[in-house]
C-alpha cells in the first residue's frame, strides 16, 4: 500500500519566502521548504491496484489554469490549542471546481468521501505543546501576508513515506491543465 496525497506546489519563492518564518513559534514542527503544498485531497493508505485505477480517472480530468493568491495565516482548531499553522489563500471558483473534479475521480475508485470538506489552506508547522501566545503572535505579525497570484496549470498525486525525521514525498504522477 502507498499513502497518498494530491496537491498543487508553489511557486519556489513562496516555498522560500514562506520558510524564512520557521523560528517564530518555538516547539512547532516546520513544513521543510521543498514539501510545502496545497493539499487538494489526503487519501491516506492505498492499495496499488486502487492506485492505478485512481491514476486513470486523475489523468481525464479537465481544466484550465487558473491564478492563485495566497493571503492572511491562521491556526486549527479555529478555538482551543493550534495543532496546525497555516497560510490562507484567497477564494478561488476554479480552485473549489478542481477540487470537487479530484473528490469524484477519488469516489469513483471506491474511496470514501472527506467528510471534513475541503478548506484551502497552506500548512506551515505542526504543533504538539501549546503555543497559544506564539501561535497569538505569529498571526498579528503575519496577518497581512500576500504573495502576487501565481498559476496553477497542474496538480500531483504523491507518495508519502513517515521517517523519525518527517515525510518523504514523491512524484507519481502529473496532471496538467489542458
Amino acid at each position: 500500500m502507498a499513502r497518498l496525497f494530491i496537491a498543487i506546489e508553489l511557486p519556489d519563492e513562496i516555498k522560500g519566502a514562506l520558510s524564512s518564518f520557521c523560528a517564530e513559534i518555538p516547539g512547532a514542527r516546520w513544513v521543510p521548504p521543498d514539501q510545502i503544498h496545497l493539499t487538494l485531497r489526503f487519501l491516506g493508505d492505498v492499495l496499488p491496484e486502487t492506485a492505478a485505477l485512481l491514476k486513470k480517472n486523475l489523468a481525464a480530468i479537465d481544466f484550465a489554469p487558473f491564478p492563485l493568491a495566497m493571503r492572511g495565516v491562521g491556526h486549527f482548531p479555529p478555538h482551543g490549542h493550534p495543532r496546525v499553522v497555516w497560510a490562507g489563500l484567497e477564494e478561488s471558483g476554479p480552485l473549489l471546481i478542481l477540487q470537487r473534479r479530484i473528490e469524484a475521480a477519488v469516489a469513483g475508485v471506491g474511496i470514501a468521501r472527506d467528510e471534513r470538506g475541503f478548506s484551502p489552506h497552506i500548512t506551515l508547522a505542526r504543533i504538539k505543546e501549546n503555543a497559544s501566545a506564539a501561535v497569538a503572535r505569529f498571526e498579528a505579525t503575519h496577518r497581512d501576508l500576500s504573495f502576487p497570484p501565481f498559476s496553477a496549470e497542474e496538480f500531483i498525486l504523491f507518495s508519502s513515506v513517515l521517517t523519525p525525521k518527517g515525510a518523504t514525498h514523491r512524484r507519481e504522477q502529473t496532471c496538467r491543465c489542458r
